[in-house]
């Protein structure tokens, strides 16, 4: 099992139970498929309540999330466990296509442009959700749409996003802007 690191060891702003927060991304992990030797770190930022996500690291892992990412959005300051799965498993599929050679070579995280950030979601999301986890299948179409247009052309890019499997950063670019050319 991956080793995961999630710092603070104590939480005084947020009602964060830590051992839960490991417990899932420990499951994450073993789905994915990463080494039991793997060093997953996970720095939490209780004090804000925003919902951005980062990658510091891919080798080892390591991750910078705001609080808000992992909060209950109908009890603040408790998390949810469904929001800890789905802000982890992105930025963990992320890590594994960023370290995989055959996935290509994305800009980082800040550069890219809205629709590319949408549209590399939409894959990692699918992939997530046909593991088992929820996948905000509707929330992630209005996203699409709303960065590739409200046509039919999106529609299929969007599925073939979301059902997507050994898509390359080549292959979800060329989804993207195919989707954009139709608007």
């Amino acid at each position: 099992m991956a080793n995961v690191v999630v710092s603070p060891a104590t939480f005084n702003m947020v009602h964060f139970d830590r051992d839960v927060i490991v417990a899932a991304i420990e499951e994450l992990a073993a789905v994915l498929r990463l080494a039991d030797d793997e060093t997953v770190e996970v720095d939490i930022d209780e004090a804000s309540p925003l919902s951005r996500v980062r990658i510091d690291s891919v080798e080892p892992m390591r991750f910078h999330v705001e609080g808000g990412a992992f909060e209950d959005t109908r009890r603040p300051r408790e998390h949810s466990l469904a929001r800890i799965n789905d802000a982890m498993g992105r930025l963990m599929f992320k890590a594994i296509d960023r370290r995989s050679s055959d996935f290509g070579d994305p800009p980082a995280d800040d550069e890219l442009d809205l629709a590319l950030s949408a549209a590399w979601d939409v894959y990692t999301v699918g992939r997530l959700a046909r593991l088992g986890h929820r996948g905000q299948r509707k929330r992630r179409l209005y996203q699409f749409r709303n960065r590739h247009g409200f046509t039919d052309a999106a529609d299929a890019a969007f599925d073939d996003l979301w059902n997507g499997s050994g898509l390359t950063w080549a292959n979800i670019v060329a989804i993207s802007e195919a989707a954009r050319a139709a608007r």
